[in-house]
């Protein structure tokens, strides 16, 4: 008699992937995809959402344990699919509530075949072709940007804050030699702007350098980092005997699209590294996981204007590429490809300008003997991750191919020229004011005031006058009841779902400046939206006044 355990694995193999070839059974697991995207197509309708919009029940989820017994796949297909039921569709034309990309075909694809093969980056005694893949994507986008590929060097990492954790690991590393091995031996200071990600905090916290020691300057009308004051805060850390681990200039900050001016950044670097005798050189790392995007346009001829944008979108993309063009000055840098990419999570590219500086990180081969015997890619040496999956490369790999410059130049700049409606079709009304109208990227942050309200004036009295507090605080309120109504009616399938921000800046009173958000990156976006999005809150603004 065949054993139970023996029954059961017989069931369980139909659960995975043949690993031969096996057409029927092939089909079996295409036909499982098929069947569960047909359950997600049935969630679709005209509304920005999947399904009926739904709050998660944390309770029921809570109480959950795991079945005693196996299931088949036809029974837990659509328990997968109610994951979706509610969720926000942020490919959708009229969702415009974040930096989040419309993942396209071919990505998808990317991450299906290692998702199906499971290879691991640490080596390519795992990864294989996966491994050559990860190479390949570093050298075309250091070459993108402007690094040399034959001495350059990166590596996926598990987010944004992953390429700015190697970063200023790298740069603690310069300042600091053998912090690895004997931990900091001094007090250290990490330099950013005070628009910068909260990131830089949080690498602050987790690499033992502490959030105190993050000097965050003030920045300029158009949300880049003030250089001057950046000389101040550089001057007072070195002169104090304490050393910096990391410059962080933000190339594309998450709210408002500002980017430092980098050119600046490095030749200050260089210069205070000079005249104070510093036996390293502070690390400049370049938070592009926005901004990278467009490096497509280094090479683009604005003046002819090839691909027909409109005055205004040149514009923009001409002010916004011409300080992205200076990424090839930063130490290293961070380019997420499932933002400005069009990929999914997660797909995050760590760039050093020379692959060199990587041996700072380097592990003693003795702690891993039970790795690399073979090959001649071992990352796994001197990665935080162990585990690296590949699905980000493969991704990433995927749209570099399918889209090329050019696509990537019509997708961005289709983007930036939907922004540039909204922004036309906002400056045409009396309520509204744009407040990042300095940047030139694919959001706009803006706010609604009550009727006859002097918006020429306002934004200037609610920044700089300290006397002008109740009325900023009550003109928040107003956005953010203009928000909630907007996103419920976005919810009920009407309009478009918008973004909000609680700090865009902080005013002279120490109090925060809240914005209404639209970021634009859907490819299906058209005018059309961007009319929607100024008359709902139109509406939204009349019902809040009553």
């Amino acid at each position: 008699m065949t054993p139970l355990y023996e029954q059961h694995l017989h069931s369980l193999r139909r659960a995975f992937p043949a690993p031969v070839s096996d057409p029927v059974h092939d089909g079996y697991v295409v036909f499982s995809l098929l069947r569960t995207l047909d359950r997600v197509d049935a969630l679709k309708s005209q509304a920005p959402i999947l399904g009926v919009p739904r709050d998660p029940d944390y309770a029921t989820a809570a109480s959950a344990s795991i079945p005693s017994q196996p299931a088949t796949l036809e029974e837990i297909i659509p328990q997968l699919v109610h994951c979706l039921d509610g969720m926000l569709i942020t490919g959708h034309p009229r969702s415009q509530v974040n930096v989040i990309a419309h993942p396209s075909i071919a990505s998808i694809v990317g991450v299906v075949l290692p998702s199906m093969y499971n290879p691991n980056l640490c080596s390519d005694e795992s990864g294989r072709g996966f491994s050559e893949a990860e190479v390949r994507v570093a050298a075309m986008t250091a070459r993108l940007i402007g690094y040399d590929p034959a001495v350059s060097g990166g590596l996926f990492t598990f987010g944004g804050t992953g390429t700015l954790l190697y970063g200023v690991k790298v740069g603690l590393e310069k300042a600091f030699p053998g912090t690895r091995e004997r931990g900091c031996g001094g007090q250290t200071t990490i330099l950013c702007s005070d628009h910068s990600h909260y990131a830089c905090l949080n690498v602050a916290g987790w690499l033992g350098i502490g959030q105190d020691n993050v000097v965050r300057v003030g920045t300029h009308r158009d949300n880049s980092i003030d250089v001057d004051a950046l000389e101040s805060a550089a001057r007072e850390t070195l002169g104090g005997g304490r050393r910096i681990a990391a410059i962080v200039a933000t190339m594309g900050t998450t709210d408002a699209f500002g980017i430092d001016d980098l050119a600046a950044i490095h030749a200050l670097r260089d210069r205070l590294a000079l005249e104070f005798q510093l036996d390293y050189r502070p690390h400049i790392h370049a938070d592009a996981v926005i901004g990278w995007a467009w490096s497509v346009f280094r090479d683009y001829d604005f003046a002819a204007n090839p691909l027909g944008f409109r005055g205004r979108t040149v514009r923009a993309l001409a002010a916004a590429a011409n300080r992205i063009n200076h990424l090839a000055l930063a130490d290293s840098l961070g380019v997420d490809f499932h933002k400005t990419g069009f990929a999914p999570y997660i797909s995050s590219l760590f760039l050093l300008k020379r692959r060199d500086d990587f041996a700072a990180l380097v592990r003693e081969r003795s702690t891993m003997p039970y790795l690399y015997h073979t090959g001649q890619y071992h990352p796994g040496m001197f990665t935080l991750e162990t585990s690296r999956s590949a699905t980000g490369v493969m991704a990433a790999l995927a749209n570099l191919l399918l889209l090329g410059r050019e696509g990537f130049r019509t997708l961005v700049g289709h983007a930036v020229e939907m922004a540039e409606l909204l922004r036309e079709l906002i400056v045409a009304r009396p309520e509204l004011s744009i407040v990042n109208d300095d940047n030139f990227g694919p959001v706009t942050l803006f706010r609604a005031y009550p009727s006859g309200t002097d918006t020429f004036v306002v934004k200037d009295r609610e920044e700089h006058d300290p006397g002008y507090r109740d009325q900023l605080r009550r003109h928040n309120d107003l956005n953010r009841q203009i928000f909630q109504k907007v996103a419920a009616e976005a919810l009920a399938g009407r309009g478009v779902a918008i973004g909000f921000t609680d700090n865009y800046r902080l005013s002279a009173s120490s109090e925060p400046i809240s914005a209404l958000k639209s970021y634009v990156l859907s490819p299906f976006a058209d005018p059309t939206q961007m009319q929607t999005v100024v008359a709902h809150v139109l509406t939204a603004l009349r019902d809040a006044e009553g």
